[in-house]
């Protein structure tokens, strides 16, 4: 009798010492660390579900990143530094921006086709629907940052750039119209800053009519956008908090109050033909209000805990102030000009360096994501459709 307890008493403790070892072998969550060891990579239906159009943010940095430095290396430049670079290097780097651009591009358009509820939920989302644009920007800036095989002359750069600039006018028609005419969309209520690229979009537009030698064109389309911006930003200005806040994480799209100055002053430029008065005061409205951001680094803290798509909001802000400091530092040719200039283009160089390492490395992470407020509201969205049926 005593033996047989004793067998029976050891028999329990070895079975609760394995079932100990089998539960410390879980998380917090109580999912098993096998489980998480062989977290199962995205699948291709996963990538459509997660590629949304902000993901456009990182082709558009790559290319106004090609036309800062083909614009800083060309022969008449003032530069003597910068003829140094070689033209293949800029030519390297137009070609990754086009093969990024035509990746995201393809990815969408299977988007597109296989999930068009979630594209759907994208253009009636406050913010998503304004990074509808970005696509377009792309192109366009692309295509303005072209080497010389493609003039900007020529009979294809006019076709190809009338491609891009369609699908903006039309997007302009839509959203524009609702501003004024639809009471739940209002501009007061949608009002937020990603809705500034919209206005960055037709200015874009403009210096690629302008470009063309469309001065009519470009003055209507550079008209239209500097208007509206004018209206966005006493809008947002005085915008009180409510139901279609700015997520914590899109914190990095403030940066495009300054984005959308600069490229108008740059714009104009083209459109004159010279960096005159009202390229000045835009310049030196948009090189006001990045200062303002700069000086409140608190203001983005809590967005740059974890790496997030959205932080390619600060690249393209900078390369469009750097691009209208190169044009005032070669008509005012002074040595603060010069230096602005510099300090200017240094910084997005850096940023756009910065940006791309981190992408490199989180490529996991980008593709795992679950706090982008996208697909919060593509899911709610979704769901409230099956509900609704």
């Amino acid at each position: 009798m005593g033996e047989t307890e004793c067998k029976q008493s050891i028999q329990v403790i070895i079975e609760a010492s394995i079932g100990g070892i089998g539960d410390s072998e879980k998380n917090n969550n109580g999912v098993s660390i096998n489980e998480v060891r062989e977290a199962p990579s995205p699948s291709c239906s996963d990538m459509l579900t997660r590629i949304h159009a902000g993901y456009f943010r990182i082709s558009l940095s790559l290319g106004s990143q090609a036309l800062l430095w083909n614009i800083l290396t060309r022969p008449d430049g003032f530069l003597h530094v910068f003829s140094k670079v070689s033209s293949t290097v800029c030519l390297l780097l137009w070609c990754l921006a086009v093969l990024t651009q035509f990746s995201l591009s393809f990815v969408y358009v299977l988007r597109c086709y296989f999930h068009f509820h979630l594209v759907k939920a994208e253009f009636l989302h406050h913010i998503g629907v304004n990074y509808l644009y970005a696509p377009w920007i792309s192109w366009l800036v692309l295509l303005q940052s072209a080497p010389i095989l493609l003039p900007n002359t020529g009979f294809p750069y006019m076709i190809l750039c009338w491609t891009f600039i369609v699908p903006l006018a039309v997007l302009d028609i839509k959203i524009y119209g609702q501003w004024f005419t639809t009471e739940k969309r209002f501009l007061s209520v949608m009002a937020n800053p990603t809705s500034q690229i919209s206005v960055i979009g037709n200015l874009v537009a403009a210096r690629a009519a302008a470009e063309m030698g469309w001065k009519e064109s470009a003055v209507c389309i550079w008209s239209l956008g500097i208007v509206h911006y004018l209206v966005l930003f006493v809008t947002l200005y005085q915008h009180l908090s409510g139901r279609n806040s700015l997520p914590m994480t899109l914190r990095p799209t403030f940066f495009l109050f300054f984005a959308a100055p600069s490229m108008a002053s740059f714009s104009w430029n083209s459109i004159s033909g010279a960096f005159d008065n009202t390229s000045k005061m835009l310049f030196f409205f948009s090189l006001f209000l990045f200062i303002s951001l700069v000086c409140r680094p608190f203001l983005f803290k809590k967005s740059m805990r974890k790496f997030h798509v959205a932080w390619w909001a600060y690249s393209f802000p900078l390369t469009f102030i750097a691009l209208a400091a190169v044009q005032y530092a070669r008509e005012v040719k002074s040595h603060v000009a010069t230096l602005l200039m510099l300090v200017l283009s240094v910084m997005s160089l850096l940023v756009f360096l910065g940006l791309m390492m981190l992408t490199a490395a989180n490529v996991d992470r980008l593709l795992h994501d679950t706090d982008d407020p996208m697909l919060t509201f593509c899911k709610s969205s979704k769901s409230a459709a099956r509900v609704t049926k």
